[in-house]
């Protein structure tokens, strides 16, 4: 089926979100990397400790969504171990993956075991991709989205919009096209880690802010995505500014996402990860809460501006008018819009 225009897509309640961060190391070093080993840890977790843990968030009652991560996940020599382990218990299991499918990854596990393969790229060309993820990445990358689709896993591409690749955003559905890819994630840029550092010195360099500005954003995104759409694409992409209807809805309380690293934290709200303001930690295996200022105790605020989080950790990204109103407020950042 066909929509002709995108829609939001609510939180589901009765629904379960793991994001695993199974070790933070990566062969790669993106300008936009989100990893912050001082606050993350440089641990990779053991073949025993991941599935401990993996039982530890499954929920036979609730579908419950698994999304491996790094770093680069595919260096982790026990991944596809991971994955039959997960699937076997019940998860629904994506791969999110800088292209590069370490350890032979293709043929160590197989479709039937993996819902999805993400790949990351940045850009439809070597031009774009590689000054933001590294020099040949793109190449390499592009081949192996080839080899998977051809050896018959579903794969899907993540494409993290800043102002260094926005203008080019366009031009991946061809490419998406003729690799033979179905879905598209469209992802906003988060300001953690080393995308933080480099937004710190654009502003003390009064240089142009990896952000995009908001009419940018409206202007561009949801085009490409309908443009997406009409070539035979599933896009999804973050809401970001509500409409003035909308009410404001956040993840953390409607919606159960776990964001868990290898140091054993685990946060709600991915805003949140270079701080010490995670909900949880697991300790011998075990889901603790946290007893520090945290990002739970934040969540019921109600502000003017939308996400709480976002004014208290990203206040620069908002605009306000000559009254002091926001023009817009701002959405849950896990909030999504879809179109296909």
């Amino acid at each position: 089926m066909k929509h002709s225009e995108a829609r939001t897509v609510g939180f589901k309640a009765g629904e379960r979100n793991v994001f695993f961060h199974i070790l933070t190391a990566c062969n790669l070093r993106c300008k936009h990397c989100y990893i912050n080993t001082a606050q993350h840890g440089s641990a990779t977790l053991s073949k025993e400790t991941i599935e401990h843990w993996l039982k530890l968030f499954y929920e036979p009652s609730k579908k419950s969504n698994l999304v491996f991560l790094g770093g680069e996940p595919t260096l982790h020599p026990d991944l596809a171990a991971s994955i039959k382990t997960a699937k076997e218990m019940g998860y629904s299991v994506t791969v999110d993956s800088n292209g590069y499918l370490l350890n032979d990854f293709l043929n160590a596990t197989n479709p039937d075991l993996l819902d999805y393969l993400s790949f990351s790229l940045d850009g439809p060309d070597p031009e774009v991709n590689d000054p933001i993820r590294g020099q040949g990445v793109f190449e390499i990358c592009v081949d192996n989205i080839k080899k998977a689709v051809a050896l018959g896993y579903r794969v899907s591409v993540i494409y993290t919009v800043s102002n260094y690749n926005i203008d080019h955003l366009h031009r991946m559905i061809p490419l998406l096209n003729e690799l033979k890819v179905k879905r598209f994630f469209i992802q906003v840029i988060g300001l953690r880690g080393e995308s933080a550092k480099l937004e710190s010195e654009a502003n003390d360099q009064n240089e142009e802010s990896l952000q995009v500005e908001r009419q940018k954003w409206l202007d561009t995104v949801p085009e490409v995505a309908k443009q997406g759409a009409a070539a035979g694409l599933h896009v999804t992409y973050p809401k970001v500014f509500l409409e003035e209807h909308e009410l404001f809805e956040c993840a953390g309380e409607a919606a159960e996402n776990y964001f868990i690293f290898p140091n054993g934290r685990v946060y709600q709200c991915p805003l949140c990860e270079d701080y010490a303001l995670h909900t949880y930690t697991i300790e011998n295996d075990e889901l603790v809460a946290n007893p520090d200022v945290n990002e739970k105790m934040m969540f019921p605020l109600k502000i003017a501006e939308g996400c709480v989080m976002n004014k208290l950790l990203q206040p620069d990204t908002i605009e306000y008018d000559d009254s002091g109103k926001p023009l817009s407020r701002i959405s849950c950042c896990l909030l999504k819009k879809e179109i296909y």
